[in-house]
């Protein structure tokens, strides 16, 4: 576990000297308030109290397109610098280094998120009597659930490049793969069409967690992804400790 903490420190404090996840986080930010603004606004102007959704909504989508860029140098930069190799040569197994960088760029996610708190701090003021504590707390539970498995995803993606671009794009096309794979299935029916709804990523969000519903089945699907990430990212990055 030591080896772990250390990986996931050293990648937690080199996110805060990268611009691209300054530029990550600004986006983040910059179109969560416009977004935010502009639903309060709308709700006001029709006369219906806002709801913790025009928080949450906006902000899965936002975290599907922005996590690959604070994923995609993880390991492919290692690779393409030469430090990979010098890693494995350390006394640390291959999963270690996976999990390692999996945890850091989650830390640093975790904490864009706990500062996104703002929007329904404000919400919570101009709605009265406030807005619902339990949609509020399943709404985020769902994001940093949903969110490891998207950095998993782009771990795993980042051991297989040496260019961070390139690493970008593969991981951000699984990602809106298996986030729209379940649409087919409304045309499909039958059990075909049930195993595609299984898969898709936001068949276990928005159901859900969106609505301030909590079921365990989501839990353990978010958690079965992000593990067999991780597992896939370790195969990944050991083919390479024999090459």
């Amino acid at each position: 576990m030591r080896n772990i903490f250390s990986i996931a420190r050293k990648e937690f404090k080199s996110l805060f000297i990268s611009p691209v996840a300054y530029a990550v986080s600004l986006a983040i930010f910059l179109i969560m308030g416009i977004l935010f603004y502009a639903n309060v606004l709308g709700a006001a102007y029709q006369q219906i109290a806002p709801s913790i959704q025009v928080v949450i909504g906006p902000l899965a989508t936002i975290l599907l397109f922005t996590t690959p860029a604070i994923t995609m140098r993880t390991l492919a930069d290692e690779q393409k610098s030469g430090t990979l190799e010098i890693l494995l040569t350390a006394p640390v197994r291959d999963w270690e280094v996976v999990i390692g960088k999996w945890l850091g760029t989650l830390a640093f996610v975790a904490l864009v998120l706990l500062i996104t708190w703002v929007y329904p701090i404000i919400l919570n003021q101009i709605v009265d009597p406030g807005i619902d504590q339990g949609s509020l707390v399943s709404g985020y539970l769902g994001l940093f659930l949903m969110v490891a498995s998207f950095l998993a995803i782009g771990v795993s993606v980042s051991s297989l490049f040496s260019n961070q671009i390139a690493a970008f794009f593969a991981t951000l096309g699984i990602l809106l793969a298996l986030w729209m794979i379940g649409y087919p299935a409304q045309i499909m029916g039958s059990m075909g069409g049930e195993v595609l709804r299984y898969i898709d990523l936001s068949e276990h969000f928005y159901p859900t967690f969106y609505r301030g519903i909590l079921e365990l089945k989501d839990v353990v699907y978010y958690l079965s992804v992000t593990s067999l990430a991780l597992l896939l990212g370790s195969i990944s990055v050991e083919t390479r400790r024999w090459r």
